[in-house]
């Protein structure tokens, strides 16, 4: 039977579980490059170690996040206070925490996994490229703090709610950030994953490859920034009738899902340009206005997504 003692219990163990698997295959994953980058290069060994383990630790970020998401439920909600319908606000919970954790944890073994292998060809420019992939890691990190924003202010209202249509509102809040963040977390780490091969390539344009770099993650995530004011709308607002809670839900879902092409597309694109600029640094200024124009084109269709939502918000 569907209680909330149910929904309580189904939330923690999907948050951590989730969360926990993605983890725990990035880690695995980017392991893996390492030791096939010490195979290549034993001599750089312990420059190749340092940088799996401040990757490792970075990956595990998004298991942190999800066991003291799950820790504020457990010691902050008890099932007993909590109603049907805070129940189904809390799946809106476990939607924000588990789908971002999952992707991030899984997604962020790419960048460590090309830094070894980096590490590997340039064994003398070692310092430069940990740098570089704890910058590109640590950003990619970001989905999931707004992931953990938005279940915190989902909880505080769980206790509160007695309507549906307030659970649906929440329920959309979730499924906005949480789906929000799938795209955008792949599109991070495969430009991630470029870049840091690109380096390895080619050191010397290691300068115009951060600029490059910081330019093209704020564009990538910028479909996230979006999803983050979707879900903050919703669970400010109030949904009086059960047609309006159906409006807020479809408002967070086409939010939510109007961000997936964009963020991969963008990644892919700003990618090979990295690509490009490693191996043509002289083009370098072609190069990075060509991808950045095609970026801000793609950024369209989430705009698209933005308005209908604000329409359902603000005009149902």
């Amino acid at each position: 039977m569907l209680t909330p003692a149910f929904f309580h219990y189904f939330t923690l163990a999907g948050i951590v579980g989730l969360t926990a698997i993605g983890v725990g295959l990035g880690q695995g994953f980017a392991t893996m490059g390492s030791l096939h980058a010490l195979h290549i290069q034993p001599q750089a060994r312990p420059d190749i170690i340092r940088c799996l383990v401040l990757g490792l630790a970075l990956i595990e970020t998004a298991a942190i996040i999800g066991v003291t998401i799950a820790l504020f439920l457990f010691f902050g909600l008890t099932p007993a206070h909590i109603t049907f319908e805070g129940g189904i606000a809390e799946l809106g919970i476990l939607s924000a925490m588990s789908l971002s954790g999952f992707t991030i944890g899984l997604v962020s073994a790419l960048p460590v996994k090309e830094a070894c292998l980096a590490l590997a060809r340039q064994p003398f420019f070692g310092q430069k490229i940990m740098r570089f992939m704890l910058i590109v890691l640590s950003i990619l990190q970001t989905p999931i703090i707004f992931s953990f924003i938005i279940s915190i202010n989902i909880k505080d209202q769980i206790t509160q709610l007695t309507t549906f249509p307030d659970s649906l509102r929440l329920l959309g809040a979730g499924l906005s950030i949480g789906l929000g963040c799938v795209g955008p977390a792949i599109g991070l780490a495969l430009f991630a994953k470029k870049a840091c091969q690109s380096i390895g390539i080619n050191r010397s344009a290691y300068t115009t490859l951060v600029t490059f770099s910081f330019i093209s993650q704020a564009m990538i995530e910028t479909p996230i920034i979006f999803s983050m004011i979707i879900g903050l709308l919703l669970v400010s607002l109030s949904s009086p009738s059960f047609a309006r809670g159906c409006a807020l839900l479809a408002a967070g879902l086409c939010m939510g899902i109007g961000t997936f092409s964009t963020g991969i597309s963008s990644g892919k694109t700003a990618g090979v340009a990295c690509e490009r600029i490693a191996t043509e640094p002289h083009s370098y200024a072609t190069i990075s206005r060509t991808s950045l124009f095609a970026q801000g084109i793609m950024e369209t269709i989430t705009i698209y997504a933005l308005l209908v939502a604000l329409a359902l918000i603000f005009f149902t």
